[in-house]
């Protein structure tokens, strides 16, 4: 998994052939197919476990407190930690999805979907409360989702900023652009 992880991130899914994995794990790809059907297989893997892991972290992230802004706080910090420790799979996951065969797509498509819904239901709430002022959760969902992925890109340990203060700094401006009200 994490040679193909490694390989899909550089070269892409087409790019890669189950050759390439094999080399770069000491083997031959007859070898290969001993412990796996195919490259798809390796794929849907990769996307599948990416987005239920991202889902998760959200949930357990907003579960922490009845606070929508610390809900919203701690999603936006969940999200750029995931990003920030995890970008072969960001890369992957945001290329790959025309690569992917039926019916995993689709199951992966609706990953997507709950999860930028979740985060939409979250500014809806802290609007519905008077916490959040906003033109559209949707439109604020999505600046806040791209900006954590963008994360993946530039992002390594040991630059300027440690993680925790990223998490911390992309927080206040995930409350920023909804102009968060104080409790």
């Amino acid at each position: 998994m994490d040679a193909a992880l490694t390989l899909f991130a550089e070269r892409g899914y087409l790019g890669t052939s189950m050759r390439d994995i094999a080399s770069q794990l000491g083997m031959r790809a007859p070898s290969l197919y001993n412990h796996l059907e195919s490259k798809q297989e390796l794929l849907q893997d990769i996307m599948l476990r990416t987005m239920e892991e991202l889902v998760a972290d959200h949930r357990a992230a907003i579960a922490t407190t009845k606070d929508v802004a610390e809900q919203l706080r701690r999603a936006m910090e969940a999200h750029v930690r995931y990003h920030a420790r995890h970008p072969r799979e960001v890369r992957i996951g945001n290329a790959e999805i025309w690569n992917l065969e039926q019916p995993v797509q689709d199951q992966v498509r609706k990953l997507r979907r709950d999860y930028a819904r979740s985060w939409q239901d979250v500014i809806m709430r802290g609007v519905d409360e008077g916490r959040f002022q906003t033109p559209s959760p949707q439109l604020a969902s999505y600046a806040m989702l791209e900006m954590g992925i963008g994360i993946s890109l530039w992002y390594h340990e040991g630059g300027r900023l440690s993680e925790s203060q990223l998490a911390y700094y992309y927080g206040d401006m995930a409350l920023r652009l909804v102009s968060a009200e104080s409790a």
